[in-house]
């Protein structure tokens, strides 16, 4: 069965990597292709946008005119416009692929409340090799423990509008967790001046923008006389298109709920 897919931010750079993910995909079709009303690219054919020829799907400004015309969405926008896209998608039943970062804890509640009338999958990062480092986070942690010091670096392009990374905080929080903390209290997102002496319960982060950095995290487990390092470096985002579509792939068969791209690749 063919799956019919939108999604939202359709002229920016994930949005034209996703459209691409999605059309080279043998089980899914291109049905709707979502931006701002204010954009001047309405009526623009999105696989031409994308660099790919005519798909026969032109950019909509108002996601109600095309609701009937898809499965699932994936929408990598902006928080506001996203929570108004689960809305919509709650309130028809659709499925809804989450790539935006950035949102409040209020944003998160209200995006969580959607999922009792149709299935969500949120995540930081739909690329394969970084959920399977979340896993090994998670496994490094609870085996290197309290005797180490963590700081975790990422680097991505100027134009990046979000810091730390949604990925980076992701990291932090799995990393927490094996932990017993709670990174809202041990973080600590920059260092100046004298600091003193490293708290051994604080996770440090290290925040890198410039140039056409796609994505690079390592997260840095130091104890005296040795540090483990666990690193993604993302060269391409259809890395993180590709783990999308599959996402979407996997959420049209789900029940309604919260998921998340662990659960698409089963390694809860």
């Amino acid at each position: 069965m063919t799956i019919k897919i939108a999604i939202s931010g359709a002229s920016g750079r994930m949005g034209k990597a996703l459209i691409e993910a999605v059309s080279a995909n043998d089980d899914t079709q291109l049905s709707a292709a979502i931006e701002r009303p204010e954009s001047t690219l309405i009526g623009a054919d999105a696989g031409e946008l994308a660099g790919i020829g005519k798909l026969g799907v032109a950019l909509s400004g108002d996601l109600a005119a095309v609701i009937d015309q898809f499965d699932v969405l994936i929408d990598f926008s902006a928080p506001a416009a996203t929570l108004n896209n689960a809305k919509l998608c709650a309130e028809h039943g659709k499925g809804l692929v989450i790539g935006t970062t950035g949102f409040t804890d209020e944003q998160k509640a209200e995006l969580e409340a959607r999922t009792k009338s149709t299935a969500l999958c949120i995540a930081a990062n739909y690329s394969t090799g970084v959920n399977l480092c979340l896993k090994l986070l998670d496994m490094a942690a609870r085996v290197m423990g309290d005797d180490v010091d963590v700081e975790i670096y990422e680097a991505h392009h100027r134009h990046k509008v979000d810091a730390p990374s949604g990925t980076a905080l992701r990291m932090g929080e799995v990393v927490a967790n094996a932990l017993g903390r709670d990174l809202s209290k041990t973080a600590v997102y920059g260092r100046e001046g004298q600091t003193g002496a490293r708290d051994r319960d604080t996770i440090g982060f290290a925040t890198v923008r410039g140039g056409d950095v796609v994505g690079d995290h390592t997260v840095m487990f130091m104890a005296d006389g040795e540090r483990v390092e666990i690193t993604h470096k993302a060269s391409s985002r259809q890395s993180f298109a590709r783990g999308a579509v599959r996402a979407a792939l996997w959420l049209a068969q789900q029940k309604p709920g919260l998921y998340d791209m662990q659960d698409v690749l089963d390694l809860h």
